[in-house]
């Protein structure tokens, strides 16, 4: 069975169109928990009305607003399943996403994966522009840029056991990805599977805001020597200077 993470915050928006593309996959075997982080819209009473109909989809809410890494751990806490894969509130996958990844893990031998994927507007418009993935990605590599779209990750619990994200504020996905890389390469699937939304309030909009977390990441979690943590975020500058020409 997959395991489904996905965190909510006042996702209302959107909570529909995700979900639907959990229920449209032609993998059947998965449990998709949503944990809300203290919403104020109407998230809860749209989840609970799909949780009545579809017992594996299942409800769970934070007593006090946590942040994104805490909900994503909180149902990864929850989940019973022999894989875990992410998928934000406001993000999509195509019908064969599980089927096509999970076939590619086991035929292969992986533990870790990620996909290619595209974008769309907050209008949920096409952008034709698509993110391919990687045939596989080191940690070494990894250090230098994120280039696992975390709306397309899955991993192998049985192998990795239960992995939680870090308790920093943001980017606390890259910090786990890192984490990981440490016991298995991650492996690439070049078919686009996953549809992530651009244009809207995430804490990912701004890349450049992130390099402070990425410093974070570097210093503290990974606990790198102050130049190599100032090497990789220089690096990471350059990287996201490029990507606007």
């Amino acid at each position: 069975m997959v395991s489904i993470i996905t965190p909510v915050h006042n996702s209302g928006k959107f909570i529909e169109e995700c979900i639907q593309s959990v229920k449209l996959q032609t993998y059947i075997d998965w449990e998709h928990i949503l944990v809300d982080d203290c919403s104020t819209d109407n998230s809860v009473k749209i989840i609970e009305e799909y949780a009545q109909i579809d017992s594996r989809i299942k409800l769970h809410c934070l007593a006090v607003n946590s942040g994104a890494g805490i909900t994503r751990n909180k149902a990864i806490e929850l989940a019973k399943g022999d894989y875990i894969a992410f998928l934000d509130s406001d993000d999509t996958w195509y019908p064969k996403k599980l089927q096509l990844q999970l076939n590619f893990m086991i035929a292969n031998d992986y533990y870790f994966s990620f996909t290619s994927y595209d974008k769309m507007d907050e209008l949920g418009n096409n952008l034709n522009s698509i993110v391919k993935s990687k045939r596989f990605v080191d940690y070494h590599s990894a250090l230098y840029k994120n280039p696992i779209g975390c709306l397309t990750v899955m991993y192998d619990v049985k192998y990795f056991g239960k992995q939680y994200m870090p308790s920093i504020r943001k980017r606390q996905d890259y910090a786990l990805w890192l984490k990981l890389l440490k016991k298995s390469d991650a492996y690439g699937l070049s078919e686009v599977l996953a549809t992530y939304r651009i244009g809207n309030e995430s804490i990912s909009s701004n890349k450049f805001k992130l390099l402070k977390y990425e410093w974070q990441i570097y210093r503290e979690v990974e606990g790198l020597s102050f130049f190599k943590s100032a090497f990789y975020t220089v690096s990471a500058i350059i990287l996201k200077l490029k990507s606007y020409f």
